[in-house]
């Protein structure tokens, strides 16, 4: 049975890939954490982190991505970084959804920096 997390992410990879980037990897594991998406958006490198959150009691999806959690994300972007030749330009973006459906997806491009 495929979780709500992961329907979540195919939607946020199908609505990137319809507005022109190209998936790269879905779930990026290393010993440091995971990236959701990591797609390519012309010459940039975009880490996506993909929040659902169909209730706001405490902020909503775009709070969840806290300091913390942002400061993971960094370093499993620059563990797979270090895999690669040459080093493109990059961004942080979110998708955040507040329901399984098109309609309810926000697209944050640079939603934070290194």
């Amino acid at each position: 049975m495929i979780t709500r997390g992961a329907q979540a992410e195919q939607l946020a990879a199908q609505f990137l890939q319809r507005h022109g980037l190209k998936l790269l990897h879905n779930n990026y594991r290393c010993r440091y954490g995971e990236i959701d998406l990591i797609l390519q958006d012309g010459n940039t490198l975009v880490f996506a982190e993909v929040r659902l959150r169909s209730r706001s009691n405490f902020g909503g999806a775009a709070s969840s991505i806290n300091t913390a959690k942002q400061s993971k994300l960094v370093r499993t972007a620059q563990y797979y970084l270090a895999t690669l030749a040459r080093i493109p330009p990059c961004r942080f973006d979110a998708v955040l959804l507040e329901a399984l459906d098109d309609n309810s997806i926000e697209w944050v491009k640079n939603a934070f920096t290194l």
